[in-house]
């Protein structure tokens, strides 16, 4: 009886080990990360308008 407690203690060990859990974005989080990255273009637009307005002021 112990070896076969010992065993399932074993397998459900190795079982944990192996099996992994995968961190699965929601829709609303992958909704954030859109808008964020959105965001992010949009900064860098107004960013390259704004030197290219300064360029063409100082020429």
């Amino acid at each position: 009886m112990k070896k076969l407690l010992v065993a399932f203690v074993f397998l459900f060990t190795l079982s944990t080990v192996f099996t992994g859990c995968r961190d699965e974005k929601g829709p609303s989080e992958k909704i954030e990360e859109t808008a964020e990255e959105v965001g992010d273009n949009v900064e860098e637009a107004a960013d390259e308008v704004g030197d290219a307005v300064e360029d063409v002021v100082d020429d």
